[in-house]
């Protein structure tokens, strides 16, 4: 690498493929497009632009950071004989922070971003726990000749400090004593500069030195290798098993999704105040699905996502949460391709539904669909779950017992410092993965292998799902199997007219009294029900199967209902007459009117629903005496609008653009900053840029700043950090001795800033 004389000049003799990579792996520094390499290089120095690029690096690429900071500036071959690491992998590592602009080439040799020692000394630590080498920067051997003469209580002291982390409290430690005059182990470790005060950084703390921390380990950065990630505990499975079982959760999401849907349509689930989804609705939805509730909130989340269910207002203006107009599109949609739009929405969805049921730290329960139950790091704990599952060899999967352990491992040494909560979110990723068909007993479906590609799954997944069928097979006990999937029409028609009772390669349906009723609410006929039964089974339709509908069609309609508030018609006035007396109807407020005629106190709404609880089949009547049988309309709400998240390569393709855009504007604002002189270039809006770039430098600078008298003063300093609005340097004219020599600044009062040289 050639030296520059700033981070700002390495910037500009960069290639726009190079600087394009920057700005993609670093957007922040991309919003709003820098006016030139200036303030690109400011932007870059700022502390939480930092954080976060160093929240991307592998703890290898942590720790080679790490002990660039300990030799401060030096050549690749140096460092590369204190990384305890293949040469190869350190040259890489630093090529990558390079790219990254957190390593620039100074004159004087390599160096990390000053806020880079911060962050990694800071609250959120680094890979190896060094701290820089202190300001006399004593050779190595040095130390550990130094270290060799301690007395043993203060070499154990010294040793249990730099396992911990190379920090410690000061307690009651004494500060300025001669090594003959120390009188604990820690006195004589602060006398020979072992242990040095943290300064503002870590009040109240003592660090070990860089070169302590090296002469420690024998001249390494640690004592193990730090470019070998833990390797995933994996078995070989039978990949047939595997891909049958991803296949059968697969299917199972879709039709699940499609029948709660289709169930929440009819008959809306009620929100909370918060938009969230109370606990009796998925109480009631698990048991409609016959799932536990964490696997109902998981679709219920997933169909969220993917703008399959939104909230709206019944009829009386209360919340509800129903399916959208786009869930009638999804529905028309191959299997494979709804299973496509839901794993998507998986994927790319911040939400967490292994938390519901389960309390916060406040004590209140976490709802399903509520705003709070998110967490940002949730899609790349997915995108790393796949990726992991997909780069081991093909028909293995995590080994038993410690094959997620190991996983959490693995990933944690690829993203080291974020999030805490990283071995859960793991966890979470693998169950849901499972349960969505992604994965089958830890293996990752050929489909799941394309979806974590960024491919389309489609065709892997179509071509893995057996035929759809056209006709089940009625048996005399009442029951009809579907030997296979149900093409889309046909198994919502059989799902109005009959049961659910067991789901496998083979669906089991049960026709009974209620489901022929529920058929005839919809509207059949029943001429239509035999006809259909007929047409749609391959077997003869079995005769008690004729008589259960010819039965329930005698019954049904005897009682008619209407507006008055409400009343029961019928022309069988024993029928009335057994109603009135039955023990259930108590609540219903009926009276006799006529010997064919009840009135009720209930309205209509409340009356019909409750007649068919005591097992009555009634129909509406309109005013004219017409009945009205018929399909009530299904609730719907809003679909969502599609955002760029929801279609991954619009949204990279937005992106590239912007970047684009913006090395075009940086390049174009470079030029005309060129060309005005430099003190014009270091006022104004510059300012910020010129102190930065100073203190990458580590130059000296001339600053002109108003006092709260509003009186014009200039000073030499050194800048040392541009913090929360404030530049804290050392005064080049006040006494080196003196305490105040470290001074601080409000930056907005700084009017313009001229370098006076390294």
């Amino acid at each position: 690498m050639d030296g520059h004389r700033s981070l700002a000049d390495q910037l500009r003799s960069w290639s726009d493929e190079r600087l394009q990579f920057l700005l993609g792996a670093r957007p922040d520094l991309a919003t709003p497009a820098p006016h030139d390499f200036s303030q690109l290089a400011s932007r870059a120095g700022v502390r939480n632009s930092i954080a976060r690029a160093l929240d991307g690096l592998t703890r290898g690429e942590l720790s080679v950071l790490d002990a660039l900071v300990v030799a401060g500036q030096t050549t690749s071959d140096e460092l590369v004989s204190i990384v305890h690491a293949d040469p190869d992998f350190t040259r890489a590592a630093l090529e990558r922070l390079a790219d990254l602009a957190l390593v620039w080439s100074s004159p004087e040799g390599l160096r990390p971003l000053s806020g880079v020692a911060d962050c990694l000394t800071g609250p959120e630590g680094g890979a190896s726990g060094l701290r820089p080498r202190s300001a006399q920067r004593r050779a190595v051997a040095e130390v550990a000749r130094l270290v060799e003469t301690l007395p043993r209580p203060a070499r154990a002291l010294l040793e249990h400090v730099v396992a911990e982390g190379s920090t410690a409290k000061t307690g009651a430690t004494r500060l300025g004593v001669r090594p003959e005059d120390a009188e604990t182990p820690a006195e004589l470790l602060v006398a020979h500069r072992l242990l040095m005060p943290g300064g503002s950084l870590l009040p109240g703390l003592f660090v070990v030195p860089g070169e302590v921390g090296l002469a420690l380990r024998g001249g390494r950065t640690t004592t193990e290798r730090i470019d070998v990630p833990p390797r995933i505990a994996s078995e070989e499975r039978s990949e047939r098993m595997a891909t049958g079982a991803a296949v059968g959760a697969a299917t199972e999401a879709v039709r699940r999704t499609e029948t709660l849907l289709e169930w929440w349509g009819h008959r809306p689930a009620a929100a909370l105040r918060t938009t969230g989804l109370g606990v009796r609705e998925l109480r009631a939805a698990a048991a409609h699905l016959q799932l536990a509730e964490t696997e109902v909130a998981l679709l219920v989340e997933v169909a969220a996502e993917a703008g399959l269910l939104g909230s709206r207002a019944d009829a009386d203006g209360n919340p509800v949460w129903v399916p959208t107009s786009g869930f009638d599109t999804w529905r028309e949609l191959p299997p494979a391709q709804q299973w496509s739009t839901l794993a998507g929405a998986w994927l790319r969805s911040t939400r967490v539904p292994s938390l519901v049921g389960s309390r916060g730290a406040d004590g209140k329960t976490w709802n399903a669909l509520s705003p709070e139950l998110s967490a940002p790091g949730m899609p790349e704990a997915k995108a790393m779950v796949l990726d992991a599952l997909a780069s081991l060899p093909p028909g293995h999967g995590l080994a038993s017992g410690t094959g997620l352990p190991s996983l959490v491992a693995h990933l944690t040494w690829l993203r080291p410092r974020r999030p805490r909560t990283r071995p859960d979110l793991l966890a979470w990723a693998v169950a849901e993965a499972a349960a969505l068909g992604v994965s089958g007993v830890d293996v990752l479906a050929p489909y799941g292998r394309a979806l974590a590609a960024g491919e389309d799954p489609v065709p892997v997944l179509a071509a893995l799902l057996p035929p759809p069928v056209d006709h089940v097979l009625i048996q005399a006990d009442l029951t009809a199997v579907a030997p296979g999937p149900l093409e889309p029409g046909l198994a919502r028609q059989l799902h109005q007219v009959a049961d659910v009772e067991s789901h496998g390669a083979a669906t089991v349906f049960r026709f009974t009294p209620d489901s022929v009723r529920r058929a005839f609410d919809a509207g059949w006929t029943a001429a239509e029900l035999h006809a259909f039964l007929l047409a749609s089974s391959r077997t003869p339709v079995p005769q008690p199967l004729s008589y259960l509908v010819d039965d329930v069609a005698r019954s049904f309609g005897r009682l008619r209902v209407g507006v008055a508030s409400a009343f029961i018609r019928s022309e069988d006035a024993s029928a009335l007459t057994e109603l009135l007396g039955h023990p259930r109807a108590a609540g219903l407020g009926l009276q006799l009117l006529a010997p064919t005629v009840l009135v009720a106190t209930v309205p209509i709404d409340v009356l019909l629903p409750r007649l068919r609880d005591l097992g009555l089949a009634p129909v509406l009547e309109g005013p004219d005496g017409v009945v009205r049988v018929g399909a009530a309309e299904p609730l719907r709400a809003r679909a969502p609008r599609t955002r760029d998240s929801a279609d991954p390569a619009r949204a990279a393709a937005r992106t590239a653009a912007q970047v684009v855009s913006a090395v075009h504007a940086l390049r174009e604002g470079d030029a005309e900053a060129q060309q005005r002189p430099a003190s014009a270039s270091a006022a104004g809006g510059g300012v910020l840029s010129a102190l930065r770039d100073a203190i990458e430098r580590r130059g000296d600078v001339l600053i002109g700043f108003t006092d709260h008298q509003g009186v014009l003063h200039e000073r030499a300093v050194r800048p040392l950090v541009v913090e929360g609005g404030r530049l804290t340097a050392w005064d080049r004219d006040a006494a080196e001795d003196d305490p105040d020599a470290r001074r601080s600044y409000a930056v907005h009062r700084i009017s313009r800033v001229v370098p006076l040289g390294d």
